[in-house]
């Protein structure tokens, strides 16, 4: 009986060892595209939840710190783990045949125009809503 517990336990530990190996391989692979993929103009989404596009990145040292500009003029530093990944461009030509397309299918409602309340009728009815609590 402790043969077969024995046998069964070297089984799962081969099994552990080759998957642990194989998801290695994989990750090894998804970084380095990852790292030819991120040249300067690449649009990037970070971890943050930013979408950027990179202005220097360097594939060699990834403790040096990669520049991202977030906004026209606003270049932040980010480490270059918190890439997440990069964006890949759609095909807007298809999208806008499409819309272009649907367009003329659909009705177009029209909004009701909103009215503009100014900052003293913002602050009395912001008061009046306040007295009745």
């Amino acid at each position: 009986m402790e043969i077969v517990l024995f046998g069964l336990l070297a089984v799962l530990l081969v099994f552990m060892f080759f998957n642990t190996r194989k998801r290695q391989k994989q990750m090894k692979a998804e970084q380095e595209e990852k790292a030819t993929k991120t040249v300067p103009g690449a649009k990037v989404l970070l971890q943050g939840g930013l979408y950027g596009t990179i202005v220097a990145y360097d594939h060699d040292d990834l403790d040096s710190p990669a520049l991202v500009q977030i906004a026209p003029g606003t270049v932040i530093e980010v480490h270059s783990q918190a890439i997440l990944r990069v964006v890949e461009p759609t095909d807007t030509v298809a999208d806008a045949d499409l819309a272009a397309s649907s367009h003329d299918a659909v009705v177009e409602e029209t909004a009701p125009e909103v009215a503009l309340e100014t900052p003293e009728e913002t602050r009395a009815r912001l008061d009046r809503d306040s007295d009745g609590k």
